[in-house]
């Protein structure tokens, strides 16, 4: 009889490192007077889309199976045909690189450099842990008047983004949010559960002062898809707890009580009395819809947008939208998109285009969300994992109803499709076929802790 005494493997970086690196990056400033083009982010996010090229190379494995590849690939062919139509080269080429990025290469990069849901939790925690910075510079924003113009007072919690990126900092804390309730639903240690819970709760005062209606809906209808997959019980609890908090928590914003009002009950009024930006957002949604019925296989063409606005626009749209504060001057910032994802690709890349982005993230999310099913089979292992991919894919095409790609946040969209994209073509085949015993200091209730072999 031999005993085989368990030998601890060295520990060794993970291969994940560099885009939590990418994710820490978007908690430094952006030049007050900068006029967008790659921020450090995007940068390093082409350095870690190199390092994992390398990390391939050496290892001489095959990187993809053909299912991920496909749903990876998929935009690339409408994307390529639009950058063909583009109105000049330089305008093609640009766009091709933007969404290769985005929804290809970045999210490729951290689906292979994912080792296990050690790893993806790093992640969760990374993009948590941004939200908090950004969500306190937002807060301190709103109570010393430092930040955004809103109604003439500069209380709009923009964080570092500025007032020309106001979407930044509710996208970052939406998405931190989402991670911290779906590992307080999913994980098993108690401790983590409390943490989650109370980094939860701290994101949401700074998402109520972006007054950034679309992260609202966005959030609340994920929040909402996360508590029911978690449990219908469970979310029926929750969803008490949830609606009590908030009435507390907006009770408790003295002044801006009224503003949050007036932002909420708008939401409700875009077809009765809408203020001139939800007027400017219909107008550029029918001005898109018009360049597609002109177009409708191939669109106009990448980067097309703003040079047919004015063609198809109605004499209601504005000649742009008014920023300050938050160490701004004053200007008048153009409006060079429609402010949705979907007729923005409609627009420019045609049905072809729409077909292969929109069947990519919807193939994403029905495996993700078969790969909660299987977990939930399993006794629940990786359910946080599972929530946090499809609570992420869920709160990104909602968003996408509202607004679409650009600022220094969007590279925050790319990690997020490659962490949901592990998920749902990774991990959650891993649990189905019981290769994940053990391998993250989890207890494997399978084989027990079988640590003598005999011979």
């Amino acid at each position: 009889m031999v005993l085989a005494l368990p030998l601890r493997r060295p520990l060794r970086p993970s291969p994940v490192l560099p885009v939590v690196a990418v994710v820490a990056l978007l908690a430094l400033p952006v030049a007050p007077s900068g006029e967008g083009g790659a921020g450090p982010a995007d940068v390093l996010s082409g350095l870690v889309v190199a390092y994992c090229a390398v990390r391939l190379l050496r290892e001489r494995r095959r990187p993809l199976t053909r299912t991920a590849a496909v749903l990876l690939g998929l935009p690339v062919a409408g994307v390529s045909l639009a950058a063909a139509d583009a109105l000049s080269p330089g305008a093609g080429i640009t766009g091709l690189g933007r969404y290769l990025q985005i929804f290809v290469l970045v999210p490729g990069a951290v689906l292979l450099l994912v080792r296990d849901r050690r790893d993806l939790r790093l992640l969760a925690w990374s993009l948590v842990a941004l939200a908090g910075c950004q969500g306190a510079v937002g807060v301190h924003q709103y109570v010393t008047g430092t930040g955004a113009s809103y109604q003439g007072e500069n209380i709009r919690a923009v964080g570092t983004f500025g007032p020309t990126d106001v979407m930044g900092m509710a996208t970052v804390v939406s998405f931190g949010l989402v991670c911290a309730v779906a590992l307080a639903l999913g994980r098993r240690s108690g401790r983590e559960r409390v943490i989650a819970v109370v980094c939860a709760v701290a994101l949401v005062p700074p998402l109520a002062l972006s007054f950034s209606r679309g992260a609202w809906i966005a959030t609340a209808v994920t929040l909402t898809v996360q508590l029911v997959l978690a449990g219908l019980r469970r979310a029926l609890r929750t969803g008490a707890v949830v609606a009590a908090a908030c009435v507390v928590l907006v009770g408790g914003l003295g002044v801006g009580t009224a503003m949050l009002q007036e932002r909420i009950d708008s939401i409700a009024q875009v077809t009765d009395a809408p203020d001139q930006s939800v007027t400017d957002r219909y107008t550029m949604w029918a001005a898109a819809v018009d360049m597609w019925r002109g177009h409708p296989l191939a669109g106009v063409g990448l980067k097309g947008f703003p040079e047919y606005r004015d063609g198809h626009a109605s004499l209601a749209l504005s000649s742009g939208s008014d920023t300050e504060g938050a160490g701004v001057a004053f200007r008048r910032q153009p409006l060079l998109s429609p402010h949705n994802m979907y007729l923005l690709v409609l627009g420019e890349q045609g049905l072809i285009g729409l077909l292969c982005l929109a069947g990519s993230w919807l193939a994403l999310l029905l495996c993700a969300l078969r790969g909660l099913y299987r977990s939930r089979a399993r006794g629940g292992r990786g359910l946080d994992c599972a929530l946090v991919a499809c609570g992420l894919l869920v709160w990104q095409l909602v968003d996408f109803l509202y607004a679409d790609i650009g600022g220094p946040s969007t590279v925050l969209t790319a990690v997020c499709f490659g962490m949901a994209g592990w998920w749902a073509l990774v991990g959650a085949d891993r649990i189905a076929r019981g290769a994940d015993a053990a391998p993250e200091g989890e207890p494997d209730t399978r084989t027990g802790k079988a640590a003598l072999r005999c011979r």
